[in-house]
């Protein structure tokens, strides 16, 4: 059976357009700022085990579709952690304490941010507190432990597991180093971001002067993408469309985009993209989606499973790509706008466009990702 006719009934669930969209890359660039970006470049770029993340052309995938390149950023293979997320807390950790071995890291986490965080304190030395909440998989637990964190445990959802991080922090002098933004709390998610950015950095070396038409990025409370924006107006030449993608039960981008100001959502029920099942966006990645997004799009869980399994079967590219459940959105939205003429025409994806995909971790939870496979 052929790729096509598997997947020529997938769909997105909701699609929406940002009337307040004008991109403007000096208000982006007052965000995050060129030089955060590069100083995170120069940092990272010279940790031990530090290479690019490989781009891939899905190219079975924009075969069919009729698009003329699929780019798949494979941040599997980033730092043996497994996940984009590797460049962000572990950046932000040696930034804010210098190495200070008094000083103990926290942070609050669904998985990928805290394995980040505890890999960081681990590297300098630092005693790490990491909270998760009860929807955390005990893998996942186990691995930030491997890197000496301590993990606590906390009932609730993630809210929760931030809410007890914030207490306990103030209450024992322990320095958080979160990627979500609050009110007197902005510079460590900066930070992070500046981490995040030199994805884009390898991308627009990695694309050999080719033109992205399309990005479609993941979001949670939105500081991957936001960097990714902020990364496109440091490093590429030409703005692209950029479509931002979330799980249907937690759109917290797209409700905020609708109204024009921050909407804190209801989650009915929790993602199996937990990564990215958050209700509200983030104070400083909102400052740079709110005008930048051109278009958001949701997706249902449903096609996860099917396309972890294409990705491994090599349906979509010439190679095996081990991409876990956040790895999945970018793809499946691409599949349900092509599959909807009226929307491909409206946002020009056609065969002369370039769409760069973000396979933003790989088999971050094992036990999961073979659960999906099978």
């Amino acid at each position: 059976m052929s790729v096509k006719s598997e997947v020529s009934n997938w769909k997105f669930s909701t699609f929406l357009e940002n009337n307040n969209n004008k991109f403007n890359k000096n208000d982006i660039l007052n965000v995050l700022a060129k030089q955060d970006m590069d100083e995170a470049y120069q940092i990272i770029s010279k940790w031990n085990n530090y290479s690019p993340t490989p781009l891939i052309s899905l190219n079975k995938l924009s075969k069919e579709l009729n698009i003329k390149k699929i780019f798949y950023k494979d941040e599997s293979k980033r730092f043996h952690l497994k996940s984009f997320k590797a460049l962000g807390g572990a950046y932000a950790v040696e930034k804010v304490t210098k190495g200070n071995k008094e000083i103990t890291v926290s942070t609050a986490t669904a998985g990928n941010h805290g394995r980040s965080v505890a890999w960081g304190s681990k590297k300098l030395g630092l005693k790490c507190k990491i909270f998760i909440s009860e929807y955390v998989s005990e893998f996942r637990a186990k691995v930030i432990r491997s890197f000496g964190a301590d993990v606590i445990r906390v009932k609730g959802n993630y809210d929760n597991s931030l809410k007890e991080c914030i207490k306990q922090s103030k209450q024992n002098n322990w320095q958080i180093v979160q990627d979500v933004a609050w009110q007197d709390y902005k510079l460590v998610p900066k930070l992070t971001m500046a981490g995040y950015s030199v994805m884009m950095k390898e991308i627009s070396e990695q694309i050999n002067n080719q033109q992205i038409s399309h990005v479609i990025l993941q979001a949670g409370v939105g500081g991957m993408a936001a960097a990714m924006v902020a990364g496109i107006a440091r490093y590429l030449d030409n703005v692209p469309k950029i479509i931002v993608v979330e799980p249907e039960s937690a759109a917290c981008v797209l409700e905020s985009i609708k109204t024009g100001k921050i909407e804190k959502i209801s989650i009915k029920k929790e993602s199996l993209m937990g990564g990215m099942s958050c209700d509200e966006v983030s104070l400083v990645p909102w400052e740079i989606l709110k005008n930048s997004v051109s278009h958001c799009v949701t997706v249902s869980d449903d096609y996860i499973a099917k396309t972890v399994k294409r990705l491994a079967s090599c349906e979509f590219s010439e190679e095996k790509i081990i991409g876990g459940e956040c790895s999945t959105p970018g793809i499946i939205s691409l599949i349900g706008l092509c599959n909807d003429f009226k929307i491909r025409k409206k946002i020009n994806l056609n065969e002369e466009s370039n769409v760069l995909l973000f396979g933003c971790e790989g088999d971050a939870d094992e036990e999961l990702y073979q659960k999906l496979l099978n």
